[in-house]
């Protein structure tokens, strides 16, 4: 099972050699992947006296194709791993050349993880439509692998329209893998048909087993083979104890899990560094 972070978006700051160092500590530790939240734009709450959504326009987000560009040139190795896209509040032929540019750059290192999100504020905001974005996610898939694995493209669909047109210079995966975050019944289904890996949060157990479970079954029904399908477990150190993370790890292991990222924001930490010492004393603990 391979172990990646989650980058610390909200709370890493906004130092540029504090985050190369970071990510360069990351790869050096031996971690497979880095693992980066997608937000464009926070709501103003003064305004919204009844939001219920986890970040507003308080929170830090870096920009995620920005970042990967600066963190390509700076490391050598580590997969970059997008956790999710909110893909429909995007254009999507800026999408394809945005993510062809990194793969491009990083040597074939970008795994585009994908989802519909939830914050109707953000989509207004980009001009999207909210309510059509799970329909809108499935075209956008289409899309994006016909971009990345031909050299001209035409395309005639409900809301894209492409005519003999293509992106230059094309990805070194072609196409890039994309895998699907959400739990709703829909997104399983959706990654089932046509995502390469499933992005599931919460802890292993009976819920958890429940999802898998109606994954694997859309799995079948689609023609494909659940053992040769990705999904990436979750372990987040501020529900977590030293004690219980081999035992985490192993749970979403049974679970048939190709990958772990660990997550250590909200633990309590001041610094970058104290992100990094974290991050070792898990991989020390995992991989011992």
């Amino acid at each position: 099972m391979k172990l990646g972070a989650v980058f610390p978006q909200t709370e890493i700051g906004n130092d540029p050699i504090a985050i190369r160092d970071y990510a360069q500590a990351v790869e050096g530790m031996g971690y497979d992947h880095l693992l980066v939240y997608d937000h464009v734009l926070g709501a103003d709450t003064r305004t919204r006296p009844d939001w219920r959504g986890p970040y507003t326009s308080d929170t830090p987000f870096h920009e995620v194709f920005v970042l990967y560009a600066y963190l390509a040139a700076l490391t050598t190795q580590i997969e970059l791993v997008t956790g999710v896209l909110v893909l429909p509040q995007r254009q999507t032929a800026l999408v394809a050349k945005q993510a062809a540019q990194i793969d491009l750059f990083s040597g074939g290192r970008l795994r585009l993880g994908v989802g519909v999100g939830w914050n109707t504020v953000e989509y207004d905001a980009l001009n999207e439509d909210f309510g059509t974005r799970g329909a809108r996610l499935d075209e956008q898939i289409q899309v994006l692998r016909a971009l990345w694995t031909e050299p001209v493209v035409t395309f005639n669909g409900r809301w894209h329209h492409i005519d003999a047109a293509g992106i230059n210079p094309l990805p070194v995966q072609r196409p890039i893998p994309i895998w699907f975050g959400g739990h709703a019944d829909a997104a399983l289904r959706r990654a089932a048909q046509v995502g390469d890996g499933w992005i599931p949060l919460g802890k292993p157990g009976a819920q958890a087993q429940s999802l898998v479970d109606q994954l694997h079954k859309y799995l079948r029904e689609a023609g494909r083979t659940p053992a040769q399908y990705g999904m990436e477990g979750h372990l987040a150190i501020a529900d977590e104890s030293p004690a219980t993370w081999t035992q985490t790890a192993d749970g979403w292991r049974n679970l048939g899990a190709t990958h772990l990222c660990v997550n250590t924001m909200r633990a309590g930490f001041r610094s970058p560094q104290e992100h990094i010492d974290a991050l070792q004393r898990v991989i020390n603990v995992l991989r011992p």
